[in-house]
């Protein structure tokens, strides 16, 4: 079998993947024309020594050679109060910003007010993968609310973190 031909389709290989719930992530930086960002599904720890972690943006995104140039990026862990900003930046909107309070921290990349958690990094490489990127970063700063929950993503809908007991 070559490298094109597969026993499914893409929308396949869609609805199988969104059987796997991800948390809902806001990557952003501080680009060369004032802030951008993109709203991911991708985004997960790759090491603990040292800490790494990775995102992967579409090779199609307009925010992504803004990231890339800027040399750092902020991974926004949106809350289940959130919906409204992932929508936002999962939009193709001129500026994302509009309206929204944040902060900077150490790579001076965007730190969204009310995320539930947010990682601060450096671009360590970007990989090009088939239709995206996997971008690694050294995490340089990092913090967490433990009071707030999670936006979640599955089966191409949104959700929210109920703990079994």
């Amino acid at each position: 079998m070559s490298d094109t031909e597969y026993p499914f389709d893409s929308a396949t290989f869609r609805t199988v993947l969104g059987h796997f719930p991800t948390g809902v992530t806001v990557v952003t930086a501080m680009g060369p024309d004032g802030p951008a960002g993109l709203a991911v599904g991708s985004f997960a720890s790759v090491s603990l020594e040292p800490p790494l972690v990775m995102f992967c943006p579409g090779n199609q995104s307009t925010s992504w050679p803004a990231i890339k140039e800027s040399g750092a990026f902020c991974a926004n862990v949106l809350s289940d109060q959130q919906k409204d900003i992932c929508n936002i930046f999962a939009g193709k909107s001129e500026d994302k910003f509009v309206g929204l309070s944040w902060a900077t921290k150490a790579t001076g990349s965007p730190v969204l007010d009310g995320a539930q958690a947010w990682i601060d990094c450096e671009i360590v490489e970007a990989i090009e993968a088939g239709d995206h990127w996997v971008v690694l970063g050294a995490v340089r700063s990092l913090e967490a609310d433990s009071e707030k929950t999670p936006l979640l993503f599955y089966k191409g809908g949104y959700g929210q973190y109920q703990p079994l007991i």
